[in-house]
């Protein structure tokens, strides 16, 4: 959170230099507070492991936060139980004409198919247009992150010869950005993907800009100038066991797959993967939502969508 100084101290400007957030006291005194209202778009089969994966990054904040599941309707999810989509999960048609403060909407394990090909395509670009009028910020995830930035800004995404899989290390490109604040220089993430955005595309977008980068495994973050929408192309959310589960499945079926890097120690399967990203996975998440939610984010909530840059 915040500090919160006089406007005339000295270190105001001083501290606002080191890109430290300084909340003035007419800005205190001026700010109302409410639950933020968070959406949460869950395109994955494995719904409850992931919903409860976000959902641990998104409690571990001092923010209120009140979130409500989304599915599509234009496909059978068949791997969670009806029941359970029935009684937690809501559908567009039911949310269309409410605003909310942020949007997650996560990534899908149909990265090979075009994206016109997918069989709920339609209504995913519904709800990404509603977006830009009906959300504050959108956080797209993954294969999510790659319908997103070619849906709303045309950057194609590019089939990889070989998965990238595995723990990489990342370099910040955008120092300033709050996104990153509180992140060392170099920082763990997991990757679990067929195929890419390539960062001379979102460079050359003029409302684009890179965050961070991997030598092995290319783009990791990028956002819009204006900050209504992240675009993060790997798996923060992920627990410590969850790219083993990924391998166990692929080597039962039968799948030519390498071992996830930088993950097991000493490369070893039967030993316990460590978990080097967890720390600033959460920030990630905690910056996400204080920086560009709850800070900017109108009190009269049915004012979301517009933005400005920065």
């Amino acid at each position: 959170m915040p500090i919160r100084i006089p406007d005339s101290l000295p270190a105001t400007a001083a501290l606002e230099s080191e890109n430290i957030f300084v909340m003035t006291e007419y800005r205190a005194m001026h700010q109302d507070i409410r639950p933020l209202k968070l959406l949460l778009l869950n395109l994955m089969p494995t719904k409850i492991t992931t919903e409860t994966q976000i959902l641990r990054k998104l409690s571990n904040t001092p923010l209120q936060i009140e979130v409500e599941l989304l599915q599509t309707a234009s496909h059978d999810a068949k791997n969670v139980a009806a029941e359970h989509l029935e009684t937690f999960y809501t559908t567009f048609e039911e949310v269309r004409d409410r605003h909310f403060d942020g949007l997650i909407i996560t990534g899908a394990p149909v990265e090979l198919l075009d994206f016109e090909d997918v069989d709920y395509w339609e209504e995913l670009c519904a709800i990404m247009e509603w977006s830009k009028t009906n959300v504050h910020s959108t956080l797209h995830i993954c294969w999510g992150a790659q319908a997103g930035i070619y849906y709303h800004y045309g950057v194609p995404k590019h089939e990889l010869s070989r998965k990238v899989f595995g723990v990489f290390e990342h370099d910040v490109v955008k120092r300033t950005s709050p996104l990153m604040r509180g992140f060392d220089d170099v920082f763990q993430a997991p990757h679990s993907r067929y195929t890419e955005v390539h960062a001379a595309d979102i460079e050359a977008h003029p409302e684009l800009e890179l965050v961070a980068v991997s030598d092995e495994a290319g783009v990791y973050i990028a956002k819009s100038t204006d900050s209504s929408n992240f675009f993060v192309f790997g798996h923060p959310e992920y627990d410590r066991g969850t790219l083993k589960a990924e391998y166990d499945r692929d080597v039962a079926r039968g799948l030519d797959i390498a071992l996830p890097a930088h993950y097991y120690p000493n490369d070893d399967p039967t030993a316990t993967p460590r978990s080097t990203w967890r720390a600033h996975a959460q920030l990630l998440y905690t910056n996400w939502l204080n920086y560009y939610v709850y800070q900017t984010t109108p009190y009269d909530i049915n004012l979301t969508g517009k933005h400005e840059e920065g």
